[in-house]
């Protein structure tokens, strides 16, 4: 006779365990103990076994014949329940233990080594902030499309663009990690294609024109802030390198200081192309890194952080800028614009401008070429900019285009 939700609750415990039948094999075990499990007995390859579905009342009687039910199932199809159950919990553990923030790890520590630290430390705290802080303790097999779409919403409603599809293209490489290692069936972010807002039309970074080189030039000159922040402008202007080029550099890097052709060499891993740059270096650049190097000390670094291990931040520059009066006016990176401009309207070598700048080579022509090939060519042309900037800091515009 089958059991009643009653006849559950009622039953009551013996010297010796009992067990209550429902049918179909599914019995009640009450313990000596008081304790009421359930119990699916079955046969399997002509060997009697037990399937154990849990205590009373936790699993109430209708659960437990679904669960004699689903058993059944997999009985008619030739597969044993308990081993099924068995494959069920390591695969649920091997999920708990592969959560979108483990994979995010292993996936980071593989690719960073490629990077350089600013790129890297800018992924993965953008990675942590807006997608493993709200995500990322998911298991990663178990995320969906409108799942990681709720998060990426979350970046555009802040106003960032441009940030969420960045956001989404390192996201979709931790999933493809996580197939090719196993850890996952398939990648969520090809299926939001087309579901993000467009960014409009490209911003350019705001940078100067020639006629107001001179007056930022005499402002910085009288920047009142730390004395290396200026130094570390001032170094930018005259190389047009990349911020974090310049905020990691160190002192090893630099050869022939005191000679005839000074140079900087930046090794491939600091380098946003991943090639080694050359830098020739100018009397100005020279005496720049000069007074950098007083005020550094020991330190490895050429603009070591004043309070702290490490360099300075990244926001220290623009944030100088700001209180120099040149908001939205001009950006550090904009310091490239404005030398390109100006060597190129000057009638400089593209090919020698664009090395200078570190730019990713568009054919196969050009990337040929050695580095040092025009070395020598672009001292000549970075000399000349150093006296560029220095006649129009000291006589202005309108004899700046007198004289050049």
């Amino acid at each position: 006779m089958p059991l009643s939700d009653a006849a559950c609750r009622n039953a009551k415990a013996g010297d010796k365990p009992r067990k209550l039948s429902d049918g179909g094999g599914l019995f009640l075990l009450v313990q000596p103990t008081g304790g009421k499990l359930w119990r699916l007995a079955y046969r399997f390859q002509l060997k009697q076994k037990t399937l154990a579905f849990g205590a009373f009342p936790a699993v109430g009687l209708k659960d437990a014949r679904l669960l004699r039910q689903g058993a059944k199932e997999l009985l008619a199809k030739g597969l044993d329940p308990a081993q099924q159950k068995k494959i069920a919990k390591r695969e649920a553990q091997l999920e708990a233990s592969n959560t979108l923030e483990m994979v995010a790890e292993e996936w980071f520590d593989a690719r960073k080594h490629a990077w350089t630290p600013g790129y890297s430390d800018r992924i993965w705290r953008r990675l942590q902030s807006d997608v493993l802080d709200v995500i990322g303790s998911r298991p990663i097999n178990a995320i969906e499309p409108p799942e990681l779409l709720q998060v990426i919403r979350a970046i555009e409603r802040r106003g960032a663009v441009v940030l969420a599809k960045r956001i989404l293209q390192v996201t979709g490489q931790v999933f493809r990690f996580a197939i090719a290692s196993g850890r996952a069936a398939r990648d969520p972010s090809q299926d939001l294609r087309g579901a993000l807002r467009s960014a409009g039309s490209t911003k350019h970074r705001a940078s100067l024109k020639a006629g107001e080189l001179p007056g930022f030039l005499r402002s910085l000159e009288q920047y009142r802030g730390e004395r290396a922040t200026a130094l570390a402008l001032k170094l930018i202007v005259h190389t047009f390198l990349r911020t974090a080029e310049v905020r990691f550099g160190q002192w090893q890097e630099f050869e022939g200081l005191d000679g005839d052709s000074p140079l900087w060499r930046i090794p491939a891993y600091r380098m946003k192309t991943r090639n080694e740059h050359l830098i020739p270096l100018t009397p100005q650049v020279t005496a720049i890194l000069s007074e950098l190097k007083q005020l550094a000390g020991t330190n490895r670094h050429i603009l070591p952080a004043p309070a702290k291990d490490g360099v300075i931040s990244q926001n220290t520059l623009i944030y100088a800028l700001y209180r120099m009066g040149y908001h939205s006016r001009a950006t550090v990176h904009g310091f490239r614009g404005t030398a390109s401009t100006i060597l190129n309207e000057h009638g400089f070598n593209r090919d020698w401008i664009e090395r200078q700048l570190a730019h990713t080579e568009r054919s196969d022509v050009r990337a040929a070429y050695n580095t040092a090939e025009w070395l020598a060519d672009r001292r000549k042309m970075l000399i000349w900019w150093s006296k560029y900037l220095d006649t129009a800091r000291e006589q202005g515009a309108a004899d700046l285009q007198a004289i050049f």
